[in-house]
């Protein structure tokens, strides 16, 4: 295994995240009786991509389109089964079972009985809830309408009464007479009144009496109470306020329109009479049948309860087992048939260290399948790239996921993964150096680090989960943080005497505002960081302008002329010599005439402690190169090794551009000219035809070689500039980091303890506390973070990552996994 991974070629040993592993085409020749046991060990084992020989076939013309329709109906039940297990409240089982044999034939006939019980239980629930609730909207109605009848039959009697009591006292000789009359009058013009009543909606109760008083013409009489408390409406299921009501009318056309008002405003009615003896027993009746209902509702639901707990106990390993199967025959359906109907054909992209591997896997299929022929193995020659497959863990792949972001490696160049993990945080810590901003930061990782694997297995929200992936990130973002801020001498912007005394000391008493006027060096240089004394100085942003300037161009171009030294390993590794000699030379030419050259001149400048002025050396550089440069010379014969890196910046501008396209169009007529090539051999094969240019496969057009190459140059000569410039956004933004952490520190903590009262005070802390994680440790962290992205993708990577791959997709359960989970 270790040779096959040394295999390959290149200038270098292989580690294991600069290259991606050398991937291989295999062919299977898989018998149709063992095919099943063949791609299972395979998604066990997770090393192999298939291809999909069947993209012309849709998916109902493939062999196996009937056994996933099969395993997508089982899914759909073992989802309807979780829908009701949240209903019901019952979680399934993650006790670890034991690895019983389950025949997938017995599981679909037990997932079809369990669902139509399921289903007659839930038929059965809703029509006894249905009536349940109905019982007790009718139980509501004949209390409130009662209490409407008692109410008016009250009245009535009272107002019977009082009549009779104002005859008695008014008689006289002519009023029986009149009496008489009136009575005979009043029974002729007698109706008898039908009624409806119900419970409509309370929120609808106003406009329901409106229509009918309207509908009507006001031939109506309506009663209404409020229901007290919400009820269950039996036909949506769901709890609403409700109101009784009484429509009292005269005729059929009246009843006729009322009724369908009721149906349009959802009402429900029940029936109802005004003989109070049989009110009191249907009442009673009622109360019975609930009683009843409840207690057949609180059985089925016990019953269902039980079931749902016995379908829970297996249900992980049901669903693990369906989407396994399910992921088998959709890959399947991806192989191509023989001709004989005997065989699959497989193709598919695995690791060349997974070769034993595999082949393992297909004799332990073949033989646990009792098939009489073995799957047949081979290595397939092909032009097309691999896909790039870095073996990443849970350290390694937040880093590599932040260079995927910007393009996946091509198959075996060098990867800026590997010094991205080192690069990227330390990039960040630079404009984020405050080590009490990095213990805060350090405190937050380390809580996602020990509680990943509680973690690691719960639903959490998408930004939770982003930052607990890249919880690493941020582990190696607060450690570099705390040693930038150790260097800077910032803690919340405080500085400290950590390492010694600082250096200088007041002359006198007078010195003592902060200010460098009167300090002298009184004590050894302080040995790490920046001497506290800058801090509040006047000269502490001038002093430190300086110094973070400078730095970042030093680190601006230390990374890309790795960027560029990386541009040669590619080169070398896939024998490209044109790109050694027409690119990665004048390219380090180029970029260190100028910008190797300042980089040079400022280290100089602070080991001299010279006060020459770098901008007058640059630009004059350019304007009057043979000026005498007087008391900006740093060094001998500075001006004339200033012409000769002007005169190589000048020269290396033609030899990137012009020599490339002429040679490529001489190798490709050369190529031409050739009836045949000897064989080579697989590996070398495989890595050039990847690798190869394409204006050797394609039609060679020299006028676009040209423009591409022009582009490129112009670029290059360009981003030379314009990238040196964009990593002065690690002073400015270090810069102003240092300045609002030290705003909220003098503005709110010293002003609020300048008071002297502990209520300003604990606001002031509050309000600093809130300001410093909101501010400080939230949007500058994304800010730091953005800005660092930015170097590695722009300014680092652009020098040799061409990032048009794609990645190694193996076929493999675990992923099966994860999605149940």
């Amino acid at each position: 295994m270790a040779e096959a991974r040394v295999a390959g070629g290149g200038c270098c040993p292989p580690m294991d995240l600069f290259r991606s592993e050398a991937m291989q085409l295999v062919q299977l020749i898989i018998p149709i009786e063992s095919a099943h046991h063949t791609v299972s060990y395979i998604g066990d084992l997770g090393l192999l991509q298939f291809k999909d020989l069947n993209a012309d076939k849709s998916p109902f013309q493939r062999t196996y389109a009937a056994q996933i329709k099969k395993f997508g109906e089982m899914a759909r039940k073992l989802r309807f089964f979780m829908e009701q297990m949240e209903k019901a409240g019952v979680t399934p089982s993650t006790k670890p079972m034991t690895q019983t044999e389950i025949d997938v034939d017995d599981l679909e006939v037990k997932l079809g009985e369990f669902e139509a019980e399921l289903v007659e239980m839930n038929t059965n629930n809703e029509k006894l809830l249905r009536s349940y609730n109905e019982l007790v909207e009718y139980k509501l109605v004949l209390n409130k309408a009662g209490g409407f009848f008692s109410s008016a039959f009250s009245s009535a009697t009272a107002q019977q009464n009082e009549i009779e009591s104002q005859q008695t006292g008014e008689e006289s000789l002519d009023t029986p007479l009149l009496e008489d009359r009136e009575i005979s009058i009043e029974s002729s013009k007698q109706v008898k009144l039908g009624f409806i009543t119900g419970l409509v909606s309370k929120e609808k109760s106003m406009l329901f009496e409106r229509i009918i008083f309207r509908a009507t013409r006001g031939n109506v009489y309506t009663r209404q109470a409020a229901v007290e408390e919400p009820v269950i409406d039996p036909v949506s299921g769901e709890k609403v306020e409700k109101n009784v009501f009484a429509v009292f009318y005269s005729g059929e056309r009246a009843k006729t329109k009322i009724l369908k008002i009721c149906e349009a405003f959802g009402a429900n009615r029940y029936s109802f009479t005004e003989d109070f003896g049989k009110q009191v027993q249907m009442i009673s009746e009622v109360s019975g049948r609930l009683a009843e209902l409840r207690t057949a509702i609180d059985a089925g639901l016990l019953q269902k309860s039980k079931l749902l707990k016995t379908i829970g106990d297996q249900f992980v390993q049901w669903n693990t087992l369906t989407r396994k199967e399910k992921s088998i025959y959709h890959t399947m359906n991806m192989l191509s048939l023989d001709v004989t109907k005997k065989c699959l054909v497989a193709e598919g992209w695995s690791p060349v260290f997974a070769t034993n591997l595999i082949q393992d896997a297909l004799q332990r299929a073949a033989f646990d399948s009792n098939s009489q022929v073995g799957t047949i193995f081979q290595v397939l020659h092909t032009s097309e790239s691999p896909p790039t497959y870095f073996h990443t863990n849970k350290f390694t792949s937040a880093f590599q996921d932040i260079v995927d972001a910007y393009g996946v490696a091509k198959y075996q160049e060098a990867n800026p993964g590997v010094y991205t993990i080192v690069t990227f945080p330390f990039l960040f810590a630079v404009m984020f150096g405050d080590w009490g901003h990095g213990i805060c930061l350090l405190l937050a990782a380390l809580v996602f680090i020990i509680r990943e694997k509680k973690l690691s297995g719960q639903k959490l929200g998408d930004i939770t989960e982003m930052t607990f992936g890249g919880r690493y990130v941020i582990l190696m973002m607060a450690l570099f943080s705390i040693y930038t801020g150790i260097i800077y001498n910032e803690f919340f912007s405080v500085p400290f005497e950590l390492f010694a005394p600082s250096a200088y000391a007041c002359r006198d008493l007078s010195c003592r505002d902060a200010t460098t006027v009167g300090l002298i060096k009184a004590r050894p240089t302080y040995p790490f960081g920046v001497d506290p004394v800058w801090h509040g100085s006047r000269s502490e942003l001038p002093f430190l302008n300086s110094l973070k300037m400078k730095m970042s161009i030093l680190l601006g171009v230390a990374q890309m002329n790795l960027g560029i030294i990386l541009s040669y390993f590619n080169a070398a590794y896939f024998r490209n010599s044109l790109n050694v000699w027409f690119q990665f030379i004048p390219q380090i030419i180029f970029l260190n005439s100028l910008f190797g050259y300042l980089s040079l001149l400022i280290i100089l400048k602070w080991c001299t402690g010279s006060q020459a002025d770098l901008y007058h050396v640059m630009i004059y550089m350019f304007l009057s190169p043979t000026d005498e440069l007087g008391e900006n010379q740093l060094f001998p014969r500075q001006k004339t090794v200033q012409l000769v890196l002007l005169l190589l910046a000048l020269v290396s501008v033609p030899w990137m551009l012009l020599p490339k396209p002429f040679l490529l169009k001489m190798q490709h007529q050369a190529m031409q000219g050739e009836s045949y090539m000897p064989l080579q051999s697989t590996e070398e094969s495989l890595q050039l035809e990847a690798n190869h240019d394409s204006h050797g496969h394609e039609e060679f057009e020299f006028s676009e070689v040209f423009v591409h190459q022009m582009i490129h140059t112009i670029e290059f000569v360009l981003g030379a500039v314009s990238n040196t410039a964009s990593y002065l956004r690690l002073w400015a933004l270090s810069l102003a980091h240092s300045e609002l952490s030290s705003v909220f520190y003098e503005k709110v903590l010293l002003l609020a303890w300048g008071y002297n009262n502990i209520i300003i005070l604990a606001v002031g802390a509050i309000v600093f506390i809130f300001v410093t994680v909101g501010v400080l440790l939230v949007m500058e962290t994304l800010s730091a973070f953005l800005h660092a992205l930015r170097l590695h993708w722009v300014e680092f990577q652009n020098k040799f990552y061409e990032g048009d791959g794609y990645k190694f997709y193996p076929f493999s359960f675990a992923s099966v996994n994860d999605e149940v989970e």
